[in-house]
C-alpha cells in the first residue's frame, strides 16, 4: 500500500474511535431462576446466594441474585438473531468491513475488564451500549500483523441505570497461510490471557505441573483461578499439583472457525480432574466420533512452541 493509501487508511480506521458498535439494545429476556441454575450447575459454582432466597437473606441480600460473570449473557441475542444477517447499521459493522479491507480477516479475544455497580437480582431486565474506543496502529504479534479494537460496554438496567462497564479488546490479524503441500500450521497458537490472577498457573505449566488453586483458608479447590475463595471469601491461596487423571464431562468437536494452528475438526473437551475441578482442553489420540462422555483420561503436555506449555488429555486404555 503506497505511503498515500496508508495515511487515509489510517484516518478513516481513526475516525471510529468514539463511534456507537451497535444499537443500544435490552437482552431478550429477564434475569431469572432457570438460566442462573444451568449457569452455576456447568460452573460448578456452589454459592448458595445464587439459587437459595433463604441463604440469600441471610448475606443481607433481598433474595436471589445473578453470578457477576454472567452479565454478557443477559444481553446475548441467540445464535439465530447473531446470525440472521440483518444490518442493523452498526458502526461495528462498518469497521469490521474497513479492517478486511486491510486485510484484517481473522480475530481472537485477548482480554476483558469489568467494573461492576451493583448485583443483579431475578426480574432485572439488562440491555447494553457499546462504543468503539480504540483502534491501535498495526502491531506484529504471535498470530501476524493485527490491529486491537477496544470497545466499551456499559450494561444498563430496566430504570436506565449502570449496573457494570465492560472493557472488551480483541485483536484483528491478517492470518499467516500454509505453504502449499504442507499440513504444518504455518501460525502460531493464539496466545493466553495471562493476568495477575492466573500467571502463576502457566508458569507451572512450562515446567509440566498442572496446578489447582487452593484456598489457605478453607482448603477449597478452585479453577479458573481468580483472586477470591467464592466459597468463604478469603484472599490468600496456594495450590495443590493435581494428578493428572480426569474424566470426561462434556465436549464439543470444533470445525469453524477455522485457524491456521490448528487442523479441523478437534475436540474442546471439559474434563473433571481427579480432585473436582474441572478445566477446559483438547483431547488427543482419539477420533472426535469416539469420545464419551464420563471417558477416563490422562493428562499430556503440549509444546506448540518454545514459548507455550498446555495440558492436553489422552484417553485412558486398559
Amino acid at each position: 500500500m503506497a505511503q498515500t493509501e496508508q495515511d487515509g487508511y489510517e484516518k478513516r480506521l481513526g475516525e471510529f474511535a468514539g463511534r456507537e458498535a451497535a444499537p443500544p439494545r435490552p437482552g431478550p429476556d429477564p434475569v431469572n431462576v432457570p438460566m442462573i441454575r444451568h449457569w452455576v450447575e456447568a460452573m460448578g459454582d456452589r454459592n448458595p446466594v445464587y439459587l437459595d432466597e433463604e441463604a440469600a437473606r441471610r448475606t443481607g441480600r433481598a433474595g436471589i441474585v445473578a453470578p457477576a460473570s454472567m452479565m454478557q449473557a443477559w444481553t446475548m441475542r441467540g445464535y439465530a438473531a447473531a446470525t440472521a444477517g440483518q444490518d442493523d447499521g452498526s458502526g461495528l459493522g462498518e469497521l469490521i468491513a474497513l479492517l478486511a479491507e486491510g486485510g484484517y480477516t481473522s480475530v481472537v479475544a485477548t482480554d476483558s475488564e469489568f467494573a461492576f455497580h451493583r448485583e443483579l437480582t431475578v426480574g432485572d431486565h439488562v440491555g447494553v451500549r457499546e462504543i468503539i474506543e480504540s483502534i491501535s496502529p498495526e502491531k506484529k504479534t504471535a498470530l501476524g500483523a493485527g490491529r486491537f479494537v477496544t470497545t466499551e460496554r456499559t450494561y444498563l438496567d430496566q430504570h436506565g441505570e449502570t449496573v457494570a462497564v465492560q472493557r472488551w479488546r480483541m485483536l484483528w490479524f491478517r492470518p499467516a497461510r500454509t505453504p502449499p503441500g504442507s499440513r504444518e500450521p504455518a501460525a502460531l497458537r493464539p496466545r493466553p490471557a495471562v493476568n495477575r490472577d492466573n500467571a502463576f498457573w502457566f508458569e507451572a505449566a512450562r515446567e509440566h505441573r498442572l496446578v489447582i488453586q487452593r484456598c489457605d483458608a478453607c482448603g477449597a479447590l478452585r479453577h479458573p483461578p481468580g483472586p477470591c475463595c467464592p466459597r468463604c471469601g478469603s484472599y490468600g491461596w496456594d495450590t495443590a499439583e493435581a494428578s493428572g487423571r480426569g474424566r470426561v464431562y462434556s465436549y464439543v468437536v470444533s470445525h469453524h472457525p477455522r485457524h491456521p494452528a490448528f487442523e479441523p475438526p478437534y475436540v474442546v473437551a471439559l474434563v473433571e480432574l481427579e480432585e473436582g475441578t474441572r478445566l477446559v482442553t483438547n483431547l488427543v489420540g482419539v477420533a472426535p466420533e469416539e469420545v464419551e462422555i464420563d471417558m477416563p483420561v490422562a493428562l499430556e503436555w503440549l509444546d506448540p512452541d518454545p514459548e507455550l506449555s498446555l495440558p492436553v488429555f489422552r484417553p485412558v486404555t486398559a
